[in-house]
């Protein structure tokens, strides 16, 4: 078999009733004809949106026939003993020229019984945001599914949601039953398990351009939702330059920041998973075998377990969102 090697894949363009060209003004991605793009997909498993190798000498393989065809030694032993053929992790960047619909997604348990899916836990890296940003994380009290129904009911929904600012460098974990949205004038990289079921609670009346409005899954989002109040919904971490800042570890996956001025070496032998790295700013080379593998913003790598050590070489800098399953 060839050698596995850094994976780069064909961007996936998604046009969104709510979304912008932020995706080709700032990252600099071309998403053709499409009047505007919401999402990319740019490492995905989900069935009917899989990846496809983009260069190299395994250009034109989806990720699900690498993953038949490698296994273990693309994702790592655990990895595929847990996951078989399915790719865990799903990365996009995200551009909100509007606000996105207020909405939930189900957990494991819930997304199995109902869709045979895994559930939706997700982070979100603000990676750039217009002056006065906002999005919604979570409640701003303790509730009950009935108090949360009154206010459903009586069109006072938006009374209950805790507002945050936002700002380039915020982060946000949500994991699943947290009710949240993005937005508008916010660019988020988002890292989520591999799952696209959204139970839409509401959004704002709007409609498409045939006059409908988007379908509500008020009753789904009802068993979905999380009650609770928490005191602290933005992730505080420290920034620090030339070093490794964890940002979210959960069963799902761990996301670190790395902003470095300089180049770095990267060991992985310790780890029983694939590595990705999401370029958020600057840019460097994956040094790997006697080979380079340049990597810009709104790049997005996929390393291969096999791969256990790299030098990331720089000369501008970069700053890079690391992922991986397991602590």
């Amino acid at each position: 078999m060839i050698p596995l090697y850094p994976l780069k894949f064909k961007t996936i363009y998604k046009d969104k009733i709510w979304g912008g060209q932020k995706i080709k003004t700032y990252l600099h991605k071309d998403f053709g004809a499409l009047p505007n793009c919401g999402e990319t997909w740019e490492i995905s498993g989900v069935k009917s949106d899989v990846s496809v190798v983009a260069g190299g000498e395994l250009q034109g393989e989806s990720l699900a026939d690498l993953l038949e065809k490698y296994k273990e030694e693309l994702v790592g032993k655990k990895v595929y003993e847990h996951f078989g053929n399915i790719f865990p992790l799903l990365v996009k960047f995200i551009d909100a020229n509007d606000d996105l619909s207020i909405q939930v997604h189900p957990n494991d348990e819930l997304a199995k019984k109902h869709h045979n899916s895994f559930g939706k836990t997700e982070m979100w890296y603000v990676i750039e945001a217009d002056p006065g940003s906002t999005l919604i994380a979570g409640f701003n009290k303790e509730l009950t599914e009935q108090e949360y129904l009154d206010k459903f009911n009586s069109g006072h929904l938006t009374d209950i949601l805790n507002k945050e600012d936002a700002k380039a460098g915020d982060v946000f974990f949500l994991p699943a039953g947290r009710v949240h949205t993005i937005g508008k004038g916010l660019l988020i990289a988002e890292i989520q398990q591999t799952s696209d079921i959204t139970y839409r609670i509401y959004d704002f009346d709007r409609v498409d351009d045939k006059g409908n409005k988007r379908e509500l899954h008020t009753q789904e989002a009802l068993a979905a939702i999380d009650y609770k109040h928490y005191p602290e919904y933005k992730t505080k971490y420290q920034p620090e330059k030339d070093e490794t800042v964890k940002l979210v570890s959960c069963p799902y996956f761990t996301t670190n920041l790395l902003d470095f001025t300089k180049g770095t070496s990267k060991d992985y032998s310790n780890l029983d998973s694939f590595v990705i790295y999401v370029c958020i700013e600057g840019q460097f080379t994956i040094k790997h075998n006697h080979a380079s593998y340049p990597v810009k913003m709104g790049d997005c790598i996929l390393l291969p377990k096999s791969i256990d050590k790299v030098e990331l070489e720089t000369t501008a800098g970069f700053k890079i969102l690391e992922s991986y399953i397991g602590e």
